[in-house]
């Protein structure tokens, strides 16, 4: 089946949003002909904490500023305005409404990989088709046998992911180099609401 001209679902929690996650979404429009690339950042993560300090809002914002210089790249509020948690199917479900041309979701393999954790599986993986983004040392025979044969996959064809909010998270809390591998406008808004950084590192920097 060709996804040309259909609309990619970029679901995550995006805490925050990093360089890896633009470039596997350009990866995606490029290489299957996308109609456009939407981000959706999760309300309420049904299987992560999301730190404390970071709103829901801050992550949107995060996005929304990140893909502003993207003409085909856009962020929908549907999971961040919903009440309770964020599960795929529903957003799917919505989504196929505003989108009658045809809808796809965009996912790293490690997380397909767990959808047996999610909200009705079956019908998920029945329900669009799936454009993996490789991730470390996960090949594509992992998705050879059930449940994934009722599933439509399709793999971006670049190198392997190995970037992550956690390490990014990781590199700002203890004051580490992170502005390289988040877009400039994410790093900008980090330093200004003071985000994922160790309050206590913070205070004994700003008094020496």
């Amino acid at each position: 089946m060709s996804l040309k001209t259909r609309v990619g679902l970029f679901g995550g929690t995006f805490n925050p949003l990093h360089d890896a996650h633009l470039l596997v979404a350009d990866k995606a429009l490029e290489q299957f002909a996308l109609g456009e690339v939407v981000f959706i950042p999760s309300g309420i993560p049904p299987h992560k904490e999301v730190e404390n300090g970071v709103s829901k809002e801050d992550r949107y914002e995060m996005v929304k500023r990140a893909i502003a210089p993207y003409r085909n790249f856009s962020v929908s509020r549907i999971e961040i305005d919903r009440e309770g948690p964020s599960y795929t199917i529903d957003t799917i479900r919505a989504m196929r409404e505003i989108h009658p041309q045809g809808i796809c979701f965009i996912v790293g393999a490690d997380l397909l990989l767990q959808i047996e954790t999610w909200k009705e599986p079956k019908a998920l993986l029945a329900s669009v088709p799936f454009i993996l983004a490789p991730r470390d040392g996960i090949s594509c025979e992992a998705f050879s046998a059930s449940p994934f044969a009722l599933a439509e996959i399709h793999f971006i064809d670049m190198e392997e992911v190995n970037l992550s909010s956690t390490w990014v998270r990781r590199q700002v809390k203890h004051g580490e180099v992170f502005e390289e591998w988040v877009p400039p406008q994410v790093a900008t808004y980090i330093g200004k609401h003071n985000l994922y950084r160790d309050i206590q590192l913070t205070e004994i920097r700003q008094t020496r």
